[in-house]
């Protein structure tokens, strides 16, 4: 038996496995709602999921016609998928405790990946979704601007724009992983100067972890897609990367608290490693 748990503890379940499927999902509506470079689900059967605590703290955000998108209201976590008609629980990866006895088996909608991550390990890619698993849907594309980043959440309804990003970490805390329901975070930090929202400011709400000093993870309210937090009193902004709608130029300069990753997660590549925040 697994047990799952969102950022602020609110909404917990549990999952009888076996895990049938694990897999990472590079669409662009993953990567928004989660606000991560890509998204993990693990399937398992239906018949095996219960929510333990806090279902009436769901909130939930119709994607597509075919699709609906969880998360909990007070923190933002993603919530699991639950397909009773075809027996399947789908849970993100991020937010289960423990050893899952499972490993990631492929990369889906590798066309629709971000730009600033590099995908290094030798799974097996495919450009949409695998054929066994249907099609999808994906957001819009947006054409690039000379020196600005655009981003937005899931729905659209917050969006900004960023100048001069200065670097992008992989972050691999619990806190981290909870809060995006993802293997790791990845997180965009610029001058809180060279960042604006362009719509949507007042529909982004923040959860703060009480015994942190500074993590707080912000989100729609609407959607419950990832959204930056502005700090104006450190003067920088914290972009979740996955919210990203063009290339920002940078990429990531090191996974940090690799001493906490997930340990389904293996970390591939010649990205800097660093078991808690880098040196500097």
């Amino acid at each position: 038996m697994t047990r799952g748990v969102c950022l602020c503890g609110t909404v917990r379940y549990e999952i009888a496995g076996p895990f049938s499927l694990m897999m990472h999902c590079h669409c662009s509506m993953c990567r928004k709602h989660h606000g991560a470079a890509f998204a993990t689900f693990v399937a398992a059967p239906y018949a095996g999921f219960r929510w333990l605590s806090g279902e009436e703290s769901i909130g939930t955000y119709r994607s597509s016609e075919q699709g609906r998108r969880s998360f909990c209201r007070g923190c933002g976590s993603v919530m699991p998928v639950l397909i009773p008609e075809a027996g399947l629980a789908i849970a993100p990866a991020g937010n289960l405790e423990g050893e899952l006895g499972v490993r990631p088996q492929m990369h889906a909608f590798v066309g629709s990946k971000a730009p600033f991550y590099e995908i290094t390990d030798s799974l097996p890619q495919h450009e949409a979704n695998p054929p066994e698993l249907g099609g999808g849907v994906e957001r819009p594309r947006v054409a690039q601007r000379d020196g600005v980043a655009d981003g937005s959440c899931l729905c659209g309804a917050v969006a900004y724009e960023v100048r001069n990003p200065q670097r992008i970490y992989n972050c691999h805390c619990w806190r981290c992983r909870r809060g995006r329901s993802a293997a790791h975070a990845t997180n965009l930090f610029a001058g809180a100067d060279d960042f604006a929202f362009t719509r949507g400011e007042e529909l982004v709400a923040q959860y703060k972890v009480p015994e942190a000093r500074f993590f707080t993870v912000a989100f729609c309210t609407h959607c419950g897609g990832g959204a930056p937090r502005v700090a104006r009193e450190r003067g920088l902004v914290s972009i979740p990367a996955g919210t990203l709608d063009t290339d920002p130029g940078v990429r990531p300069v090191a996974h940090i608290y690799v001493e906490s990753k997930a340990p389904w997660f293996e970390i591939t590549g010649d990205v800097p490693q660093h078991a808690e925040m880098p040196p500097s």
